[in-house]
């Protein structure tokens, strides 16, 4: 049987909630949304935190180096799936480490006796077009020059030219000592218009290099994850059975 209501029928539109005050101060720039990753005592700061709390299942079609990389951007942290070799699974987690950092361990160094092929070649490899040239071609040998994309054209040099020749020489290379930190490295890359700078110690072996990408790349992401060394964090996920 039908019931008809004397009042009036209401809907929600009809209806308004009070709000509570809010201060200019409120707004979402300044809302935190860190979240620590692990066990940490009440009043100290957890040793690993996430600027979001996101992460990526740890599965073989998800957490590969490219998600690493991309959540890392974000603030967030990957787990490199274990489904795999422990050594392929290690090389993942070297390439997220060594996609940005702000100290760097040149991975692309050769000798003045090296010739344009072999610049060619290692840019390939590496997929970096900054070489360190050292003395003995190794990441920690006596810095003598730098060759960058600018310094040839593939077109126009033959490929058995020597480094030698064309790589930029010591002499004219902005370089700083290893005692510089990283935001008077950053300063000394932006007053000179830098794209790198060589880090060197007392005996002007090379040490680490510095890259004007890299600094651009947090300011574009100020949310990145960092590890202590301006590495991006990633995880890596194990089984219980190994």
């Amino acid at each position: 049987m039908a019931f008809y209501f004397d009042t009036p029928s209401r809907t929600f539109s009809e209806y308004l909630l009070v709000p509570g005050y809010s201060s200019a101060d409120c707004i979402p720039a300044n809302v935190s949304l860190e979240t620590p990753v692990v066990k940490f005592k009440k009043g100290e700061e957890p040793a690993i935190k996430m600027n979001i709390p996101l992460v990526s299942a740890i599965m073989q079609a998800v957490s590969d180096d490219n998600m690493a990389i991309a959540l890392a951007k974000e603030g967030g942290i990957s787990f490199i799936y274990g489904s795999q070799s422990i050594e392929s699974q290690a090389a993942m987690v070297a390439r997220v480490k060594m996609h940005k950092a702000g100290f760097v361990v040149s991975d692309s160094n050769l000798t003045p006796e090296n010739t344009l092929a072999d610049i060619l070649a290692l840019k390939k490899k590496t997929g970096h077009s900054t070489v360190a040239i050292t003395d003995d071609g190794t990441a920690n040998g006596k810095l003598l020059g730098i060759v960058a994309s600018r310094d040839y054209r593939v077109s126009r040099m033959s490929p058995d030219i020597k480094v030698a020749e064309f790589m930029t020489p010591l002499d004219q290379i902005v370089s700083a000592p290893k005692t510089v930190t990283l935001k008077e490295a950053n300063n000394i890359i932006w007053d000179n218009k830098l794209n790198s700078l060589p880090i060197v110690d007392d005996e002007g072996k090379l040490v680490y290099m510095v890259f004007r990408k890299d600094y651009d790349s947090h300011k574009e992401n100020p949310l990145e994850l960092h590890d202590s060394l301006k590495r991006y964090v990633v995880g890596a996920g194990i089984n219980t059975r190994d």
